[in-house]
């Protein structure tokens, strides 16, 4: 597999090369020196690999021993997308529109895989095909999948969207397996064999069970759910006793008020609030986070193993995290009395949110106050100082001192300036709807419950933007030369505006689309528009659809969904990387050094960008799960849904009383036959001409619930009205 993998990476690397200067030719001398090999293995690779290239006319041969990129030669590269019926579809910056490859012309490739690739000439209107040529990189070599037995050999068959091939495995494992059992493989070879080979690295358990289905989730994905011990071990050896030098380092606040406000079951608590109330009126609010780079130094295994990891993975039953829990629960958790080293950005405000001074450091703290949000909330609504037994973290009445609930009353009234600041400046206000559940001692779901954000939420989101937002400006505006991470988000793609804008005028909305400013505030007004309507949450996904998605990246285009010229990400460390890289920085720039070169940044937060993707999946995937396995219970029974997608093979619709999705399929719509009109996201009727489309309110029976698949299937029975 090493052999394999070398040759693969050979060959890329000549390809960039060529690429750099298609009109350039190059013996395999030059080319050697521009990778920097000079040992004669390394040469002699370097002449095989351009001799297969030629071959397979990939690249020029035009003269004895010299070679040339080819031009116009219709080989492109790209990602491998691979469907539930094993079709593939090429993801290529060469074309608008995937290129589709039938399953025999996969070349052994995997979903995922970065494939050379030849593109048949197109032939009127007709897709465009292609067949793949190389595997120029594989994705990931571990994948989940079923045991299958037979006649004494033992295959593992993945998803198609992996894979059509089972692959054979190589030996049985020490481990103790059954027939269909959930398992977890590394992938060997693929030489002159018909099935992949690979070997069995863990038993994830039996399908459908909560516990399996949410590691193979977190192994489908490739992320980590356990550290090995010599991680543990490191994070052990941390000393979390603060001395008397350390502290003559940092701004001392150990004696300001200061308080967190997390959800209940929290434990790792990145921020905290200080604040004080200043003789003129005005007041300085400290936004303290968790000093992880204080513990954690580059080059160490616990910061390699957090930049792999980049962040913390959210699932329905657990949170795996990106730091060992001795660090992120207990070292450098915020916990309430006790002495804490954190890196804060403080402000002076008056109470318009207008910032008159502000200043960035080390500091030290001493949190009075370990908030719920739901008592913050309550002391938000009712201004009373007494939290209830029913709301309280301790299951009892106690009382706040008097200090306290004035600070949260004072920041929440700026909090709502700040905000109303924001929306005016462009910003965006999604406000969509989650899940959440409630599980038993198995961690199967008993409820499905939608959470809301509100004031107290509203509050801590406020003043952790204002953090982000001038950390970043610091940096950023000192001669605009300085390397930082930014947190950034590019203006929404115009093609899926226009899709939004011809689906909600079926309900009555509508868009301008003049300007990004225009834009902006259209789309607020259409947010405002639709809260408590039976469509709200179908809107609200479309139209997060239609935004782009933020990255990290050293290069700054500001953030357009938060109307924000510059904007990082500063203020969780505990669970994710950019925000250490972000501390890191912050501080060489406060000790007056000059910038780092910009690429290494780049390369790590491009990395982190496409962890983000993973984890954000995986959390789906363990919602979706979760969702299904839930709705077992309900089979057979009737709800109330929105379609909430159109395709051809069927409509989803999504229940109004718990968020669930499901497929109907039209063959199964009683009293008529349905036809898919492509142009009105519907179904029509052909002998009633009766219209089911996108937004429409129907009456569904549950047919079927598959958890493995984390798929529901529903019958429409008719629109509800």
């Amino acid at each position: 597999m090493g052999n394999k993998k070398k040759v693969l990476s050979i060959q890329k690397s000549i390809l960039q090369v060529l690429d750099k200067t298609p009109s350039k030719t190059f013996n395999y001398k030059q080319i050697a020196s521009r990778l920097g090999i000079k040992d004669p293995s390394g040469r002699n690779h370097i002449i095989k690999n351009l001799k297969k290239l030629a071959a397979l006319n990939i690249i020029n041969n035009p003269s004895k021993g010299t070679f040339q990129a080819k031009k116009n030669n219709n080989y492109y590269r790209g990602i491998l997308d691979v469907s539930k019926n094993g079709t593939g579809y090429i993801i290529s910056e060469a074309f608008e529109e995937d290129v589709k490859v039938s399953s025999t012309h996969h070349h052994k490739a995997f979903g995922g895989d970065e494939v050379l690739f030849y593109a048949y000439p197109t032939r009127g209107k007709r897709k465009r095909e292609g067949k793949i040529i190389e595997i120029v990189a594989r994705k990931r070599e571990r994948f989940v999948g079923t045991l299958q037995k037979r006649n004494g050999t033992m295959f593992v068959r993945v998803s198609p969207r992996i894979s059509t091939a089972d692959f054979h495995i190589e030996s049985e494992p020490e481990i103790k397996i059954n027939d269909g059992d959930t398992v977890l493989i590394s992938f060997t070879s693929w030489e002159q064999t018909r099935s992949p080979q690979a070997k069995i690295i863990d038993v994830l358990g039996i399908p459908g069970n909560a516990e399996t289905e949410i590691h193979t989730i977190l192994a489908e994905y490739g992320l980590p759910y356990a550290f090995d011990s010599q991680i543990k071990q490191e994070a052990k050896k941390i000393n979390q006793k603060i001395n008397a030098d350390e502290i003559k380092k940092r701004m001392d606040y150990r004696d300001v008020l200061t308080f967190t406000i997390d959800p209940t079951d929290a434990k790792d608590f990145d921020d905290a609030l200080s604040f004080q109330k200043m003789e003129n009126g005005n007041f300085e609010v400290g936004i303290h986070i968790a000093d992880v780079s204080h513990y954690i130094k580059p080059g160490t295994v616990l910061d390699d193993e957090a930049y792999q990891r980049a962040t913390s993975v959210y699932l329905v039953d657990r949170v795996v995290p990106m730091l060992p829990e001795q660090l992120s629960n207990k070292v450098c958790s915020l916990r309430p009395n006790e002495e804490k080293l954190t890196f804060a950005a403080i402000f002076t405000l008056d109470s318009r949110g207008n910032v008159k001074e502000q200043k960035f450091g080390r500091t030290v703290i001493n949190s009075n106050y370990r908030f719920a949000y739901q008592e913050a909330q309550y002391i938000i609504e009712t201004g009373e100082s007494t939290i209830p037994g029913k709301l309280s973290l301790t299951a009892k009445n106690y009382t706040v001192d008097e200090k306290v609930k004035k600070a949260i009353l004072q920041l929440n009234k700026t909090a709502k300036n700040l905000r109303k600041k924001r929306m005016h400046s462009g910003a965006i206000s999604f406000d969509k709807e989650e899940v959440y559940f409630s599980l038993d001692k198995d961690k199967n779901p008993k409820n499905i419950l939608i959470k809301k954000s509100k004031e107290a939420n509203k509050l801590i989101e406020e003043y952790m933007l204002l953090a982000n937002k001038k950390v970043s400006e610091f940096i950023a505006k000192k001669d605009n030369k300085n390397t930082f991470v930014f947190r950034v988000h590019d203006e929404p793609d115009a093609e899926k505006l226009d899709q939004l804008k011809r689906v909600i005028t079926g309900f009555g909305y509508s868009l301008d689309l003049a300007s990004a400013e225009t834009t902006a505030h259209s789309i607020n007004k259409l947010l405002k528009d639709i809260e408590n309507k039976p469509e709200q949450n179908l809107i609200d996904t479309l139209t997060i659809r239609s935004m782009s998605k933020a990255k990290y990246t050293t290069q700054n285009i500001g953030h357009y969904g938060l109307a924000f010229d510059y904007y990082s990400h500063f203020t969780s460390p505990i669970r994710r990387y950019p925000d250490i890289v972000a501390h890191r920085l912050l501080q060489h720039y406060l000790e007056g050094k000059k910038p780092p070169k910009p690429e290494a940044y780049e390369a790590a937060m491009k990395h982190c960008s496409s962890m983000e993707i993973l984890a954000t999946k995986a959390e789906r995937d363990s919602i979706k799960f979760m969702q299904v396995k839930y709705m077992q219970k309900h089979i057979g029974e009737k709800f109330t849904g929105v379609v909430s997608g159109v395709v051809e093979r069927g409509l989803y619709v999504e229940l109004e009383e718990n968020k669930c999705e499901g497929m109907a399929y039209p063959q199964d719509i009683p009293n008529d036959y349905f036809i898919f009109d492509d142009r009105k996201y519907a179904f029509v009727g052909k002998k009633t001409k009766k219209i089911i489309q996108l937004g429409d309110s129907v009456m569904i029976k549950v047919t079927g619930a598959d958890p493995i698949k984390r798929h529901l299937d529903f019958k429409i029975l008719g629109h509800t009205q």
